[in-house]
């Protein structure tokens, strides 16, 4: 309890330093750009455009009974996120090595401020998202997708990620100041992840089997409730709104532990 205290006695103390980080990864990103952040809201447009375009007109996916345009955007910037910000995160202990030298700042603000500043992309890519939901109600697409209530519940999906990213942002920034080959692995890793999560096909082409195998994936937990709200109009239950909460604090209770274990050792090998 007391050091749960600690952390968010820090994060109010350190609060004003991760804004001027997030602030400073926003003009690095958008620098010299004339659309600026403009590219947060026309990137997954397009994106989803072109993928549209290869997976259902060249490929002939298709999954019945939604909007599979809606299905496959759902899935791209939910991956998108989780992939952006733990990439992000990976990296921003070993980037940060000036400051952490120089004077005392928690480290794992680092990665987080990482987190946050994708998560701020990720907000603005849900504006063209909605739009896309509107859309399937004049034509865009073979299917409608559902208005309901349980849209309240999509904020809630969309936090346990996050908790999930953070926690793997806070391994893979641990892991990568005394293993610098990870910053290599883990891009391998991603691309089998996706591929291994239900983004641009549906489950039901997998064998039985690999469907059962499925169900230990988290990004598939992530996506398959948020599709299901939108998709489908069906609540999640208790019991995959629970398993959601588990994986989010799972993952940076993990996190958490394994940084403070081994942060003290960091100033050694940066």
């Amino acid at each position: 309890m007391i050091k749960l205290k600690g952390v968010f006695s820090n994060f109010k103390r350190y609060w004003f330093l991760m804004t001027q980080l997030i602030s400073r990864d926003f003009k690095v990103k958008y620098k010299r750009s004339v659309l600026g952040i403009l590219w947060s809201l026309l990137n997954p447009i397009l994106t989803m455009t072109v993928m549209a375009i290869v997976f259902s007109q060249m490929f002939k996916f298709k999954v019945e009974g939604v909007n599979y345009i809606v299905y496959l955007m759902t899935g791209i910037i939910m991956f998108n996120y989780f992939s952006a910000a733990s990439n992000a995160a990976m990296t921003s202990v070993v980037e940060n090595f000036s400051l952490i030298n120089k004077v005392y700042i928690p480290k794992y603000i680092f990665p987080i401020a990482k987190c946050l500043f994708v998560g701020i992309d990720f907000l603005l890519t849900l504006i063209p998202w909605l739009g896309i939901i509107v859309l399937s109600y004049f034509g865009l697409g073979q299917y409608t997708c559902h208005f309901n209530i349980y849209y309240l519940i999509l904020p809630y999906i969309f936090f346990c990620m996050f908790l999930f990213t953070v926690g793997i942002g806070l391994l893979l920034s641990c892991l990568s100041v005394f293993l610098r080959d990870i910053w290599h692995i883990y891009g391998i890793v991603l691309t089998l992840w996706n591929y291994l999560t239900p983004v641009f096909y549906s489950i039901e082409i997998l064998p039985a089997k690999l469907q059962c195998l499925m169900q230990f994936n988290p990004m598939y937990q992530f996506l398959t409730a948020a599709r299901g709200i939108v998709l489908y109009g069906e609540r999640p239950s208790f019991t995959t709104m629970g398993i959601l909460g588990l994986i989010g604090i799972g993952s940076l209770a993990l996190g958490t532990f394994v940084f403070r274990k081994k942060q003290d050792k960091f100033i050694y090998y940066i």
